[in-house]
């Protein structure tokens, strides 16, 4: 059976990659220490699993949900991003549920872009902004994110043709995989780029609740303007751990949000209307939640940067998300440095090629693992190090 044509251009998903490598490395009694997939370890919270199960026995709750998400999750949002970052939302026009936030950022290029239309992308990225562009028979752009720029991309490298033929320009930040914060001088100028060339700006803001050493992830639609040109994606896996629940949503333009609403409306059929109420509790209660978690992570963060420099391993020092971003010793390429790990101390890293060229010579360990099990892993280093 032949595959459609578009999947010609969409590789094996990095993810998916890591998961059968695990499984491979098990089946051979391998104890696989897996830091390469950023999935919560700490369960969902006990307040919004109990509001889920009150919700689930409603029978109210049993039938067709509304298509873009009820009114009072939408509200519940609104609510969130009046107190988080002082930003109006119109819960009708300006905000829709989502399936994860992923569902909605591959639907948006499906709702905008035609064939031989750019999307500027960064580089690296969280693969689906790419991977989206090509499936619609779109031509993604690569802004590349290096050290030298800050790991912010440089807009006046960009050909002024490709521009004026760019439907949607992704950004990511708190960034995955770096853990770069953007501030909001950064995002004046995207919001100009928006406008100037009748650009979409989109921001993946997964990981805004998660900062360290004192920085404060702003929300690109406090820029004045923006709700012009731009929308926000936001995810409730991160922020409190409900990854395996599916629940996100996109907040900012009016237009935008229409489009992206119409492309839903043909696809899926929302949001079990239960899982939005667990939603509700979180967003509105959760924020004591969010402080706890981040402390964890911030103490899993300090003690693998101390491992990093023992090692003598070079490193980009998050300001956060969940992540560090680890140049791989020597002359190892990311694959190479990757396969190494996990066949020498069985420790799964992500290789940094998987998020794009800029990303080649890198890799990307994740902090969503127990202490235990993280000390067990740089133990296993330490006690056979590479090149010995």
């Amino acid at each position: 059976m032949k595959q459609a044509r578009r999947l010609d251009n969409a590789p094996p998903y990095l993810f998916v990659e890591i998961e059968n490598k695990i499984k491979e490395a098990q089946k051979k009694g391998v104890d696989v220490i897996n830091l390469g997939i950023g999935d919560p370890d700490i369960p969902t919270p006990d307040f919004i699993v109990n509001k889920a199960i009150e919700a689930i026995k409603n029978p109210t709750y049993h039938c067709y949900p509304e298509y873009d998400g009820c009114i009072e999750y939408r509200s519940a949002v609104a609510r969130y991003y009046k107190r988080r970052f002082g930003v109006e939302l119109d819960p009708e026009n300006e905000i829709v549920a989502l399936l994860g936030s992923k569902e909605g950022i591959a639907h948006i290029f499906f709702a905008l872009v035609n064939d031989g239309d750019f999307t500027l992308v960064p580089d690296p990225q969280y693969p689906v902004y790419r991977l989206a562009t090509s499936l619609t028979g779109g031509i993604p752009y690569p802004m590349p994110l290096i050290p030298e720029n800050g790991f912010l991309p440089d807009f006046s490298m960009i050909p002024i043709e490709v521009l004026k033929r760019t439907k949607i320009l992704f950004i990511n930040y708190p960034n995955n995989p770096t853990g770069v914060v953007a501030n909001l001088d950064f995002y004046k100028k995207v919001i100009e780029i928006g406008k100037k060339y009748e650009i979409l700006i989109c921001n993946d803001n997964a990981y805004s609740e998660f900062t360290y050493d004192g920085v404060v992830a702003p929300s690109l639609l406090q820029v004045e303007g923006a709700m012009d040109t731009a929308i926000e994606f936001h995810s409730l896996s991160k922020s409190y751990n409900m990854t395996g629940w599916r629940l996100g949503y996109a907040v900012g333009n009016s237009d935008a949000i229409a489009k992206l609403k119409k492309m839903k409306h043909n696809i899926d059929s929302g949001i079990f209307t239960a899982l939005q109420v667990a939603g509700i509790e979180a967003l509105d209660n959760g924020d004591s939640f969010i402080k706890n978690m981040v402390k964890i992570y911030e103490r899993r963060k300090d003690y693998v940067l101390g491992c990093l420099d023992r090692l003598g391993w070079e490193y980009v020092r998050p300001e956060g998300a969940f992540y560090i971003w680890v140049k791989a010793p020597g002359q190892y390429s990311s694959s190479e440095f990757a396969s190494l790990l996990l066949k020498k101390y069985g420790i799964v890293v992500a290789p940094g090629n998987g998020y794009g060229d800029y990303g080649e010579g890198y890799i990307r360990i994740s902090l969503t693992i127990s202490d235990e099990r993280l000390k067990e892993a740089f133990e296993r280093v330490n006690s056979n190090p590479i090149g010995k």
